[in-house]
């Protein structure tokens, strides 16, 4: 087993989640469409395509189109065609679809050639109808696909920032529900994924029927056991001793089993022992690791990922909002409904609805994985998350309690 600290992992590398993998197979096999969601940093990407790969075993064609970078529908269509080009068949029978817009032999481009002249005829007015055909071309192969779409809800976000409205975005989703629909069973099976929440969009955008035909299925964070398990793995992969609770005392300082922290914990801290010259990890080598590194200055970097997705996750009225409730929950333990009514008070004179703001702000950190809800208000359920967010603000922020209407930060 391989150390993994950003990159999508399977195969040998590809830890835990038989259950999981269990559930969404079935899920696939009965042709019921999905929607993969959970906080970020779980390994939504890794068990994709983990299961793609194990389904591919089993006669069926995994098409895997990441679509973070698309700014349009055309982009969007381009990224599954560019995913479908190794299977000739899907591939030729879409390019002969596009008629005049496609003339050449697929078998003498490559993948990005291909996906150039794809663009090439996509527009505005054509997109709807070609992308029906590109999904109908996959229906009509003689193999069962899977065709997971990664990073929608940026996509989509995107395109709202963009037009400033919410129509494009219910236009592509009534499309592509529509295209499925017509289809029926012949249609591929869709998996939808992403680090930014698809259903608190849709929610917040009125459209929560247009994803209502996908199953949901919400990937968590491994358990302490698994946790250990996976710690105790790697240091044997890399022949490298761990003292007695090692492994346990990584769990308690993170707070929770989120694969990619478990795994950037043991990287950074095999580092450290590399470069004290030691030759085994000790207990309180967990600390130290965790105070200098973790939440040093190279872990701020990792830990950055958060903030910039949040960013894109979010309306840019409720960032601030955002911040604030973050930097409360870090620095004071927790945001109380005490919290809540100051945070109300102090944006009622700048923002329209200061409390459908602070209550939609919320949901998406509760769905994003930030924060937890619980009996006294919120908190963050990752001490890691916590900690980082409170090196950062506990300086500079005034408890909302104490904080007069002209210290707002919007």
């Amino acid at each position: 087993m391989k150390s993994s600290t950003g990159r999508w992992v399977s195969g040998g590398d590809f830890f835990n989640r038989k259950p999981e993998l269990q559930i969404l197979e079935a899920q696939v096999h009965d042709r019921n469409h999905v929607l993969l969601t959970g906080q970020r940093r779980m390994g939504k990407t890794s068990i994709a395509r983990e299961l793609g790969k194990r389904l591919e075993t089993k006669g069926w064609v995994f098409l895997f189109a990441d679509v973070e970078g698309a700014t349009c529908p055309e982009d969007v269509i381009t990224q599954i065609a560019q995913a479908a080009h190794p299977v000739r068949s899907i591939s030729s029978r879409f390019a002969s679809a596009m008629g005049r817009w496609f003339t050449d032999n697929i078998e003498e481009i490559n993948t990005l050639e291909f996906g150039v002249k794809i663009r090439a005829g996509l527009d505005a007015g054509s997109w709807k109808r070609h992308g029906a055909q590109l999904l109908r071309s996959c229906a009509e192969y003689d193999k069962p696909v899977l065709l997971v779409i990664d990073e929608l809800p940026i996509f989509l976000i995107r395109m709202l920032h963009n037009d400033g409205d919410a129509r494009r975005v219910d236009e592509f989703m009534s499309w592509l529900r529509g295209v499925l629909q017509a289809l029926g069973e012949d249609s591929p099976v869709l998996m939808l994924s992403g680090s930014i929440g698809l259903e608190p969009l849709m929610r917040r955008l009125g459209l929560p029927d247009r994803i209502n035909h996908l199953y949901p299925f919400r990937l968590g964070p491994w358990s302490r056991d698994t946790s250990i398990k996976c710690f105790e793995h790697l240091s044997k992969s890399y022949k490298l001793p761990i003292e007695d609770g090692v492994a346990n005392a990584v769990y308690e300082a993170l707070g929770v089993g989120i694969p990619h922290h478990v795994q950037s914990f043991y990287a950074r801290l095999r580092d450290f022992v590399i470069m004290q010259e030691r030759e085994r990890v000790t207990v309180e080598d967990v600390d130290i690791v965790y105070r200098t590194e973790l939440l040093g200055p190279s872990g701020q970097n990792d830990l950055a990922h958060y903030e910039a997705r949040l960013k894109e996750g979010i309306e840019d009225e409720n960032y601030s909002i955002a911040m604030e409730i973050l930097a409360e929950a870090a620095t004071q333990e927790m945001f109380t409904p005490a919290s809540r009514q100051c945070l109300e008070r102090l944006y009622s004179t700048v923002v329209d609805d200061a409390p459908g703001r602070i209550a939609d702000t919320l949901e998406v950190l509760v769905y994003d994985g930030y924060l937890e809800s619980g009996d006294n208000g919120f908190r963050f359920s990752s001490r890691l998350l916590k900690d980082w967010w409170s090196a950062r603000f506990r300086d500079h922020h005034t408890p909302l309690e104490k904080r007069r209407p002209e210290e707002n930060y919007h």
